[in-house]
């Protein structure tokens, strides 16, 4: 199997010993605690769970500006995203800042449950031009339209920095009980399988009938033993289908599209980015403490608007050192229905033209589904459009 990344072992931050959680837990009531925001609950579980490996907890400023400047950590490790403790500095109380251990408070369950403690080795101020360099290096833009720079942008402006345990997984686990996986907990699975090649399809939407035709072409392509559709469980922007939803659909979709014990439907708990190539890179990261060898991006992936080129997140790749990750990508292209071949083909693959195809896209999806229509088998498995049309249909009543 695929080693983890980073490291020859991998490290979940997540307190399995539940004897040694508990105590957490006792220890915890002793402690000062912070309300976290959500971002920072989000990188818990996913720290946690094993997927942030080989990192052991939230960085501090110096980490930070090294891995937006060189997409490095301090030690030298590949990283692309800022993984960060970050709170309005009026919500830092005297206590916290004369404590060298606290607990972190979820803002996303009801009580505010502590989801972690944390050991304190700094707390600085990221002054609003190193916010705003940041920014522009991870998102590509400082565009406050940009749903990621504006979540980032408003979270506030003092890091805590340092080490973690993890005592839950926030809402994941208990709300999303049969897709919710940890990384090691997909791995034994891919381990029981008997999967050497595993390809990892990222979804935040309902799986059309081009994600479908991707995910068969990553398979035979690569030869691949199976397929891992991977769910983002965490919070999207307005308009994204709701991950229960999404399930559904993707759980029918599998069970009548494609053959038996082939794929492996899980979710992860984390926010979405929508960093677009940055956020590319960190998902195939992510994706090989996993256990996957190869990870399918195709347009757009983790894109919003037109914040990115159809293909940044591809091309990304091209501009990192070859031993910066084990896993490889899978690259889709532009996915259409070809009227004369009459199934779902890649452009780049298609000896037709523009006359022949008929455009395949989520938001499209979205769009016909919101106003009651009903989606041509083109666009996706008449099963799942029944599921998808329930949900929409309820919204409209």
């Amino acid at each position: 199997m695929i080693n983890p990344y980073g490291s020859e072992k991998l490290e979940p931050l997540y307190v399995e010993d539940q004897s040694e959680r508990e105590a957490l837990k006792l220890e915890a009531e002793t402690l000062s605690s912070i309300k976290i925001s959500s971002a920072a609950a989000a990188n818990a579980v996913m720290l946690g769970a094993g997927y942030f490996n080989p990192l052991k907890g939230f960085m501090n400023l110096e980490e930070i500006q090294s891995v937006a400047e060189s997409m490095k950590l301090s030690s030298g490790v590949f990283w692309t995203v800022p993984i960060i403790n970050m709170v309005p500095e009026d919500e830092l109380g005297s206590e916290i800042q004369n404590h060298p251990r606290i607990a972190l408070k979820d803002p996303n369950v009801d009580g505010n449950p502590v989801i972690a403690l944390q050991e304190v080795e700094s707390i600085e101020t990221l002054g609003e031009d190193e916010k705003k360099a940041v920014v522009k290096s991870v998102f590509g833009t400082d565009d406050h339209k940009h749903p990621g720079v504006a979540a980032f942008s408003n979270a506030g402006n003092t890091l805590i920095s340092g080490p973690i345990q993890v005592l839950n997984f926030s809402y994941f686990s208990a709300d999303f009980p049969a897709t919710f996986r940890t990384a090691p907990q997909i791995r034994g699975e891919i381990e029981s399988k008997g999967w050497d090649r595993v390809v990892a399809f990222q979804t935040r939407n309902p799986m059309h009938r081009a994600h479908e035709e991707l995910c068969k072409m990553a398979i035979r392509d690569l030869k691949a033993d199976g397929l891992l559709i991977h769910m983002l469980l965490g919070k999207l922007k307005k308009g994204d289908i709701p991950a229960e939803v999404r399930e559904s659909a993707i759980q029918k979709m599998v069970e009548l599209y494609f053959a038996e014990n082939t794929v492996m439907i899980t979710g992860y708990g984390f926010d979405m980015l929508y960093a677009g190539p940055k956020e590319a890179l960190l998902h195939a990261i992510f994706r090989q403490n996993a256990g996957c060898t190869h990870l399918i991006v195709g347009r757009d992936h983790a894109g919003v608007g037109d914040y990115y080129g159809a293909f940044d997140a591809q091309d990304i790749f091209d501009r990192i050192t070859e031993d910066s990750m084990q896993i490889k990508i899978f690259r889709g292209d532009h996915t259409v229905w070809c009227h004369r071949c009459e199934k779902v083909v890649m452009m780049r693959d298609c000896p037709h033209g523009p006359d022949d195809y008929l455009l395949l896209s989520g938001t499209r999806v979205r769009e016909m589904l919101s106003q009651g229509m009903v989606l041509p088998p083109e666009f996706a498995r008449p099963e799942v459009t029944i599921i998808l049309s329930d949900y929409y249909q309820k919204l409209s009543e």
